[in-house]
């Protein structure tokens, strides 16, 4: 019978070591940065003005954002901009997941473009062991109108079967690299009203590419009611037809565009009905990946510190070691330091998002980094007050 824990597996609470990596100068400068965010006023008036002046070619505006909210969240314009950044972390035994945050044009040129890319950071992988995973949104690869019609059962016409067919074949080409090189690959989450046929092609990529171990991993939406059934459906699927399910545990990142969709629409909002309702389902979806680690391998993508100790927890509580290649911790860069330096100080694989590409086609991504800051509860107050915490220890240790 397990032992019950005396004292927690891991704690969050040292920030000596959450920004160990951090001189005081960019302590301060994400103390000035986290500040602003805090602002949701400034942030959206803030956000709003940078996109237009980029937009626009307003000389030094790229410089701005640059060397502000895109150094804090984002490694770098290129693949090669971001070594420094995979060198940084792995110092610290923490992994980097590059993440091509450019959104498509929509085109099959854009589209071919987005799967060379993605190739290349698998690539890249295949000779870094600080590069545990590749990831991609079906979306980059694939037009989400395709998607979407395929979902509803509607018949294609010859020209949207060819462009799917060529969709299919992209997913496959990073697919089939991924398993190639031996380089776990997440594929991304997304809207509901497209998300079944992602699922069916992250599980036809399992089927194909899963035999020996958890190559392709699709991801789980916890916020939505029907992702825990769907992660059970997948592991019975997987044990019967003989292959490993890869499983990324995510909240959600659609919660306003699901909720309004549905209202437009005229079906069920199919988002939980309250935050407590996601953190159980999102816990409970935790609780069953550890004790059906048989075939199952699990990324629990959180910035919860309750659901990252939980984790923890059940895997001393099930003689899981913490290093077992099976299980991961994943946080974005640029957040929740304390999450990602104490678990990989005490030994849990762990790793970062890292998102790159031109400064003026992350700027999507970098708006909705800022406003969900300030929109998640004490998000960017609770980053705010951990810096405010390690500058006044160092002042008043020394360092």
């Amino acid at each position: 019978m397990p032992v019950p824990q005396t004292k927690p597996v891991v704690s969050f609470d040292n920030t000596a070591i959450a920004f160990a990596s951090k001189s005081d100068a960019e302590l301060r400068r994400m103390y000035a940065l986290f500040a602003a965010m805090n602002n949701k006023s400034l942030v959206s008036f803030g956000g709003g003005l940078m996109k237009k002046a980029l937009g626009w070619g307003l000389p030094g505006t790229k410089t701005a954002v640059k060397y502000t909210i895109f150094q804090q969240f984002c490694g770098g314009e290129t693949i090669a901009e971001c070594k420094p950044v995979i060198a940084e972390l792995g110092r610290y035994k923490i992994g980097t997941i590059l993440d091509y945050s450019v959104e498509g044009e929509g085109s099959e040129k854009s589209f071919d473009h987005t799967r060379d890319e993605l190739l290349r950071t698998i690539d890249l992988a295949a000779g870094n062991p600080h590069i545990p995973f590749s990831v991609f949104k079906v979306t980059g690869v694939a037009d989400s109108a395709l998607l979407e019609k395929v979902q509803a059962g509607k018949a294609l016409t010859a020209a949207e079967q060819t462009s799917y067919d060529r969709a299919l074949e992209r997913v496959d080409a990073i697919c089939r690299r991924a398993h190639e090189k031996q380089v776990r690959v997440f594929v991304d989450a997304e809207e509901s009203w497209f998300q079944t046929t992602i699922d069916d092609l992250a599980r036809d990529m399992m089927r194909r590419y899963n035999r020996e171990r958890a190559i392709v991993w699709n991801t789980y939406q916890l916020y939505r009611h029907d992702r825990l059934d769907g992660l059970r459906h997948d592991y019975e699927l997987g044990v019967a037809e003989g292959y490993y399910v890869g499983a990324k545990l995510v909240r959600g990142a659609y919660m306003e565009k699901e909720a309004r969709t549905a209202t437009q629409r005229g079906y069920q909002n199919p988002i939980n009905p309250s935050k407590q309702a996601t953190d159980d389902l999102y816990n409970e979806a935790l609780r069953f990946s550890v004790e059906h680690i048989d075939r199952l391998a699990i990324c629990a993508g959180t910035h919860n510190e309750d659901s990252s100790r939980l984790l923890a927890e059940l895997m001393a509580e099930h003689d899981i070691a913490p290093g077992d290649e099976r299980m991961w911790f994943a946080q974005l860069y640029g957040m929740s330091d304390n999450l990602s330096y104490n678990l990989a100080h005490a030994g849990y694989n762990t790793a970062k998002y890292v998102p790159y590409g031109p400064v003026e086609a992350v700027m999507p991504y970098l708006l909705r980094r800022a406003d969900e800051n300030t929109a998640i509860s004490g998000q960017s107050s609770r980053e705010f007050m951990l810096i405010q915490r390690e500058m006044q220890r160092r002042k008043q240790s020394g360092r």
